[in-house]
């Protein structure tokens, strides 16, 4: 090997392992994540988009074309959605163990969130801070953790209470957090 082709070869390696750098730099410190919510047609019904706080992760839905009414949304454990019923979200985001409900005493999943309200026009819009989860990282409280999370909306509100879904009835709509 020639000195000039090894020093192409290490200036190669060093410029693919700054760019491996950079982007594993960009998954840990990730700042915002969307996440795009289709019904069981594979239809848009919604976004939603995600940026890290100080408090949590702020979660912003607007949707519309769905009925009116209190819907049940959560952050499920899984990256899936695949219709027609998103079983494949797995259940609530729930890296603490803990039961479900806002109104648990002994605390709620980390998915479990208030109730998206949706007018009589099909369009709702929702805000809330997610606690004790993250956007960085790929830990257990990261919403990247292995296998990824999603977003789901239930053709119920849900009680608040009842584990571990809230009887909040069947998965009506998904999406993937990205």
């Amino acid at each position: 090997m020639t000195v000039r082709t090894f020093l192409s070869a290490a200036t190669a390696a060093l410029m693919l392992a700054a760019t491996c750098g950079s982007m594993a730099g960009a998954v840990k410190g990730r700042k915002k994540a969307t996440a795009e919510i289709k019904d069981a047609k594979g239809q848009k019904v919604g976004d939603a988009k995600f940026s890290e706080t100080s408090g949590g992760v702020l979660m912003s839905v607007k949707v519309l074309n769905l009925s009116p009414g209190a819907r049940a949304i959560h952050i499920h454990e899984a990256g899936k959605c695949e219709a027609p019923d998103f079983k494949t979200a797995g259940g609530h985001f729930n890296p603490e163990k803990k039961q479900h409900g806002m109104e648990n005493p002994a605390g709620h999943h980390a998915g479990d969130l208030p109730n998206l309200t949706v007018d009589k026009k099909g369009k709702g819009v929702f805000k809330s801070t997610v606690k004790g989860v993250t956007l960085a990282g790929e830990g257990a409280n990261s919403l990247f953790h292995a296998g990824g999370t999603s977003v789901v909306i239930h053709e119920k509100a849900d009680d608040m209470k009842t584990d571990p879904a809230g009887n909040a009835g069947a998965r009506i709509a998904c999406g993937v957090i990205q």
